[in-house]
């Protein structure tokens, strides 16, 4: 039987069907369809243990998605791919332009936190954008082989368009500065902050302050194993 909003009742190809990203089994067409269902499906969300296939002997790092919100399509073993730099593969590009804003505003705020360092060309260097400062960001990430492999000239100016249209009120907004509790709040995972700050530390080379991050993250993509 095809597959149709729980809500709604709409089915491909009218529509495009994504999972509840809390127990990956349930259906909507929308943000809206979800929310409306809510009332309904929070009695049942997660009671499957999260795993929407059923294997036998899955385990609890396999069925994980981070992060529980903020995201279209949050992915299992985060630090593994950290390790393996392929965080931003096999994502919507949506999600891509999210992550690199998100890691880019945490970086620069982490810098006047930690180094005491004001980028020029960011919000506490007094621009009214941290658009330059960005593609600055995003031109290291592509030298240093973090992009997924369908990244181009036309994605970059897209991402960047993404992030100054702060207008239609989106949590990635280039206009806006952002703080760890504001990761935390939007992401729902107290660890996505470090998740954004090892991306950042891989396209910089270091960490904030100095810091080395390799431990942490072969330790965390340990604990994944």
């Amino acid at each position: 039987m095809a597959r149709s909003c729980t809500f709604c009742h709409k089915s491909p190809p009218e529509v495009t069907l994504k999972n509840c990203a809390k127990c990956s089994a349930t259906p909507y067409c929308s943000r809206d369809c979800q929310k409306a269902d809510w009332k309904a499906h929070k009695k049942v969300c997660g009671k499957g243990g999260g795993n929407s296939t059923g294997t036998p002997g899955a385990s609890r790092a396999d069925t994980m998605l981070s992060p529980p919100k903020g995201l279209d399509q949050p992915i299992a073993k985060p630090f593994t791919r950290l390790d393996n730099n392929t965080w931003l593969h096999d994502r919507p590009e949506k999600d891509v332009y999210r992550l690199l804003i998100d890691a880019y505003r945490l970086r620069v705020e982490d810098n006047y936190n930690f180094d005491g360092d004001v980028d020029d060309d960011s919000l506490y260097g007094g621009t009214p954008n941290g658009l330059r400062g960005f593609k600055r960001f995003l031109e290291l990430a592509g030298s240093s082989g973090l992009l997924p492999p369908w990244w181009n000239a036309d994605k970059q100016r897209e991402c960047e368009a993404f992030g100054m249209n702060g207008s239609s009120g989106q949590f990635q907004d280039l206009r806006c500065a952002v703080e760890k509790s504001d990761i935390i709040e939007h992401y729902g995972d107290s660890l996505f902050p470090m998740q954004l700050r090892m991306f950042a530390e891989a396209v910089y080379g270091r960490g904030p302050g100095g810091q080395n991050g390799t431990t942490m993250r072969k330790m965390m993509a340990s604990m994944e194993k």
